[in-house]
């Protein structure tokens, strides 16, 4: 997992501009709501590298890489995370929250479960308000 804070570009009386990704292969694009206490993942992607950005909201990731102990970092708005090929995740959001998925490789559109697979021990057992 690789954890960042874009930075603002440039910045006058009409707003900011923010590069989010810059020089990124990206193969698709999704946006994500999700109600608070609600926990997403609890999988692993063979050949897939997501990254997410939060828009609004505050969410727990929690990662581990094969052998690993678990990770636990908090996103905020205007964070952003990298997780990597066989890194196991699931995320719990602790507010309602907003965010979008970059993806890279096949977990995307029509082949959005072919690079999933389910943890039989979740990281986080699922939750739901």
């Amino acid at each position: 997992m690789k954890i960042a804070r874009p930075q603002c570009n440039y910045k006058d009386e009409r707003g900011e501009i923010i590069d989010i990704l810059s020089k990124e292969h990206i193969e698709h694009v999704t946006l994500i709501t999700s109600v608070k206490g609600v926990t997403r993942g609890n999988h692993y992607h063979k050949e897939t590298l997501q990254i997410v950005y939060i828009i609004e909201g505050k969410i727990e990731l929690l990662t581990q890489m094969p052998d690993s102990p678990i990770m636990s970092t908090i996103l905020e708005k205007g964070d952003l995370a990298i997780t990597y090929p066989m890194e196991r995740h699931a995320m719990v959001t602790m507010e309602d929250s907003t965010f979008i998925v970059f993806t890279r490789g096949i977990r995307g559109g029509d082949n959005y479960e072919k690079d999933t697979y389910r943890l039989s021990e979740p990281l986080r057992k699922p939750t739901s308000t």
